[in-house]
């Protein structure tokens, strides 16, 4: 137990280093860029190949990592993430906007294949250590993960204010170069302190069996797709435009964002205090799936009621109303993580978590790409719409959910 301890330990470490740049990435490329006179809805797309090479990173990902084993995608992550950081260090200010944003980008391209290749990476070296660790049965699984996902997401807040602190002292190029380095001590402590091969097993050997899940998996996924869809379709334009338009600093949006997210990581760390346990490990926490889903969706339809009738101090309306949506998202988020282990088998858990996770970056990919159509369409009212339907279908989708895991053959 004590050594599956350490490797969680170091594991959550490094993915901690690597999401406090991560978040301050997304602050500087969207404070440098807001800056220096970008749309809105160019800096939506400054993210889409962001989230979109998240998607193929999560499939291959958790294949590579049962094939390659977990320290070595540890390790790729890492790397990948310091190319990523250098390449948009080299961006030029005297290149033509069409340049600047190609390079953007490109370079955000290798920051999400990063992210997502450590991201699989870490989850799946949970699953693997608690089985080491003989609890899986013992709520230690979810507390463990509701704890990962809620200090990463502390993390990334952190990693917002990271991000407007290092580009208002160091200016945008130190302060890649700044984060760069952290990350090479981070990976020079993974490099020495894990074993090089934790977590490989036997990779599916076809699509058609990276594909074959059980019932619970495909459900979880198609759900998820939705449910970070309806997230980003309205935070991730909708919200800091709308913010600014009230009159809002660009330090007040970032530090409202930030402080969001983390309230956001604390609620999904106490989530397995606010679900009910059950001895099989599906049987409450399906319904409270289905329960807390239909919840979410309300907030939207609320706040877009409210923005339809121009409602009396309308920006604190909506502050309100994503606070609520927070709490409700972050239970939905979490309840989900560990339903996704839940149905996973331990033979293949990189690959079925990669699978999911490619499924959240689809859902983000789609929501960041309608976040700027809808609000360049009809505003904030429009986000919120589009929010309400996504989450309707998620709900419906944990009614599907079965309650009894359904082994693959394979």
């Amino acid at each position: 137990m004590h050594h599956a301890a350490r490797n969680y330990a170091i594991v959550t470490a490094a993915y901690w280093g690597f999401t406090l740049t991560d978040g301050a990435l997304r602050m500087l490329v969207l404070l440098h860029f807001y800056r220096l006179g970008y749309s809105p809805f160019t800096l939506a797309f400054l993210f889409l190949l962001y989230e979109a090479a998240g998607v193929a990173a999560n499939l291959i990902g958790g294949w590579l990592a049962t094939r390659y084993g977990i320290t070595r995608m540890l390790t790729v992550g890492l790397a990948t993430q310091i190319v990523g950081f250098t390449l948009l260090s080299m961006l030029q200010p005297g290149w033509t906007t069409l340049l600047s944003v190609a390079w953007v980008v490109a370079a955000q391209g290798v920051c999400g294949v990063a992210k997502d290749l450590t991201k699989t990476a870490s989850k799946s070296a949970i699953k693997v250590t608690a089985a080491a660790a003989k609890e899986e049965g013992a709520g230690q699984l979810f507390r463990w993960v509701a704890w990962f996902t809620g200090s990463k997401n502390a993390m990334k807040g952190i990693g917002f204010f990271l991000g407007g602190l290092l580009l208002e002292t160091l200016g945008f190029r130190q302060s890649l170069w700044a984060m760069a380095g952290l990350l090479a001590l981070v990976l020079a402590g993974v490099l020495t302190s894990l074993p090089p091969m934790m977590g490989k097993g036997k990779a599916s050997k076809s699509a058609k069996e990276l594909f074959a899940k059980n019932p619970g998996i495909n459900t979880l996924a198609a759900a998820r797709v939705v449910l970070f869809g309806a997230r980003d379709v309205w935070f991730v334009v909708g919200v800091p435009v709308f913010l600014y338009a009230q009159g809002w600093t660009f330090t007040m949006v970032g530090t409202f964002l930030a402080a969001w997210t983390i309230a956001y990581g604390v609620v999904q760390a106490l989530a397995p205090q606010l679900v009910r346990r059950s001895s099989d490990g599906l049987s409450s926490e399906v319904p409270a799936a289905r329960w807390w889903s239909a919840v979410l969706a309300l907030v939207p339809i609320g706040l877009a009621v409210a923005v339809a009738l121009d409602a009396p101090g309308l920006e604190w309306v909506v502050v309100a109303g994503l606070g609520l949506f927070g709490l409700a998202f972050a239970v939905n988020s979490s309840v989900h993580s560990y339903l996704v282990l839940a149905y996973a088998g331990s033979e293949k858990a990189a690959e079925d978590v990669g699978f999911y996770y490619a499924a959240n970056a689809l859902g983000r990919f789609i929501g960041t790409l309608l976040s700027g159509l809808l609000y360049q369409w009809g505003g904030l009212l429009y986000g919120l719409l589009g929010s309400a339907v996504m989450l309707a279908l998620c709900w419906l989708l944990t009614l599907a959910l079965p309650l009894h895991r359904h082994p693959v053959q394979g």
